[in-house]
């Protein structure tokens, strides 16, 4: 499935930057940033209630905003790109 996380942590303090920090550091490994505080996950069921739970240890209910938005399939319908940034096709050949 692929999920859409976004996330906007209240960085008036150092331990907002470092919840920052480490809720950016958990997207990067699973998934690919489309916008600074937005990443595209293409996860399983299990991979997703992981990266929710730790999500949610990280931020700060009071004072940052978490969401996740689930695509349904067939996801070439519901996702249009436009600009400079090319997603990477996650089904696609590797090319190294």
């Amino acid at each position: 499935m692929l999920v859409i996380v976004c996330y906007d942590v209240s960085t008036d303090s150092s331990a907002g930057r470092r919840r920052l920090r480490r809720v950016a550091k958990a997207c990067e490994a699973i998934g690919q940033r489309v916008q600074k505080s937005v990443f595209e996950c293409r996860v399983n069921p299990m991979q997703f209630e992981a990266l929710e739970r730790e999500l949610l240890q990280e931020i700060n209910l009071q004072e940052d905003c978490l969401r996740f938005y689930r695509l349904t399939e067939p996801v070439d319908v519901h996702v249009k790109e436009y600009g400079k940034f090319t997603a990477v096709d996650f089904d696609g050949p590797l090319v190294l």
